[in-house]
C-alpha cells in the first residue's frame, strides 16, 4: 500500500511540474506572437548512413542539404540524448535567443518546367521526387517506369515525396502502383518519412490508401514515435485520434512517452497522457517517463545555476 502511494504520489508530481512546463511554455509562445524575437528552431533532418559503417563510426552530421531523405540510426538512449543536447535541449533555446532575427528573403517566381527530350533515368526520377519536380515523374512513370524504382538504401520515390510533402507527387505514385508501405533498408515506410517531415496531409493521403499507422521499423519505432521525436504535436494527434497504440515499445523498450518527455515535448506528453500512455512503463534501462521528469529537471536546474553569474553580472 504503501509503495503504492509513493508511485501515485511520482505520478501527480511528474504530471503537475508537466502542467506547469506546458504553461510556461505556451506563454512563451504568446510572447513570441505578439513580440517575434526569433527565427523557430529548424527540424534537422538527419543521416541515414549504413548500418555497418554507423556501429563502426557512430553517427555522422554532414550538413541539412548533404543529409536530406536520409536519417539517422538511433542505437540507444545516450544516443538521443546528445542528439537533444545539439538540436534541442536548453543550452540550445539560451543561444538561441542571441541570435538575430534573419530578414525575409523575397520568394522568387517559379520557373516554368524545363522540357523533357530523352527519357528519365531512375536516379533522375528519385531526385524528382525530393524536388518535387512532378513532370520528370509523370514522364518515368509514362514511359512505363517502376514506382517502386529505389536507391541502394531502398528508400523510393514515394518515401522522398513523403518526407519532403509533395502530396502531388506520392497521389501519382500511388495512382501508378506505387507499394504504399514499402521498406526501406531499415524498415522504415513512407508513412515513417511523412511523420518525420511532419506533413499531415500526406500522413492522410498514405492511410487512405492503406497504410499501417502502426508499422514498426527496424528499430521497432513506429511512427508515433518518429512523429514525437521530431515534435510533429498535430501528426501525433492525429495518429492518436485514429486509434494507435500509445504504450508501443522500441528496441529500447521506450514508448513515445519515454521520448516526449526525453526531449521536453510539453504538449505531446500531455496528449498521451491523456489518451493512456503509462507515466510508469519501464524501459530496458529501468527508467520510467516519471524518471525522466526527474532527470529533466535536474538538468535545467543545473543549466540555469550554471547561467545564474554571467546573467546577473553588471554591465561595466
Amino acid at each position: 500500500m504503501a509503495e503504492k502511494m509513493a508511485v501515485d504520489q511520482g505520478v501527480k508530481w511528474a504530471t503537475d511540474l508537466i502542467e506547469q512546463k506546458l504553461a510556461l511554455e505556451e506563454e512563451e509562445e504568446q510572447k513570441h506572437r505578439s513580440c517575434p524575437t526569433a527565427e523557430p528552431p529548424v527540424v534537422a533532418r538527419l543521416d541515414t548512413p549504413l548500418l555497418e559503417d554507423e556501429k563502426k563510426h557512430g553517427p555522422l552530421n554532414k550538413g541539412l542539404e548533404g543529409l536530406k531523405g536520409q536519417e539517422r540510426v538511433r542505437k540507444s538512449s545516450v544516443d538521443l540524448r546528445r542528439e537533444i543536447i545539439q538540436v534541442g535541449g536548453t543550452q540550445y533555446l539560451f543561444e538561441l535567443r542571441k541570435k538575430p532575427k534573419k530578414k525575409k528573403e523575397e520568394k522568387k517566381p517559379e520557373p516554368e518546367p524545363e522540357e523533357i527530350t530523352g527519357p528519365v533515368t531512375e536516379e533522375d526520377f528519385l531526385k524528382a521526387a525530393v524536388q518535387g519536380k512532378a513532370h520528370v515523374v509523370d514522364k518515368f512513370l509514362a514511359d512505363g517506369g517502376s514506382p517502386n524504382a529505389c536507391d541502394e538504401f531502398r528508400r523510393t520515390a514515394l518515401h522522398r515525396a513523403s518526407l519532403e510533402g509533395y502530396v502531388e507527387i506520392a497521389e501519382k505514385l500511388l495512382s501508378h502502383g506505387a507499394t504504399v508501405d514499402f521498406r526501406d533498408r531499415l524498415d522504415s515506410t513512407a508513412m515513417h518519412w511523412a511523420c518525420r517531415g511532419g506533413h499531415l496531409d500526406v500522413v492522410k493521403l498514405l492511410q487512405e490508401k492503406g497504410s499501417n499507422l502502426n508499422v514498426k521499423d527496424k528499430l521497432l519505432s513506429t511512427p508515433l514515435h518518429v512523429a514525437t521525436r521530431t515534435g510533429m504535436a498535430e501528426i501525433v494527434e492525429h495518429l492518436i485520434n485514429n486509434g494507435v497504440e500509445v504504450n508501443s515499445r522500441d528496441r529500447e523498450g521506450d514508448s513515445a512517452l519515454h521520448d516526449a518527455v526525453r526531449l521536453n515535448r510539453y504538449k505531446i506528453i500531455k496528449m498521451l497522457i491523456l489518451h493512456g500512455a503509462d507515466m510508469m512503463a519501464k524501459n530496458l534501462a529501468g527508467k520510467t517517463p516519471t524518471d525522466l521528469v526527474q532527470l529533466w529537471q535536474a538538468d535545467t536546474r543545473e543549466v540555469l545555476e550554471k547561467r545564474e553569474p554571467e546573467a546577473t553580472e553588471l554591465p561595466a
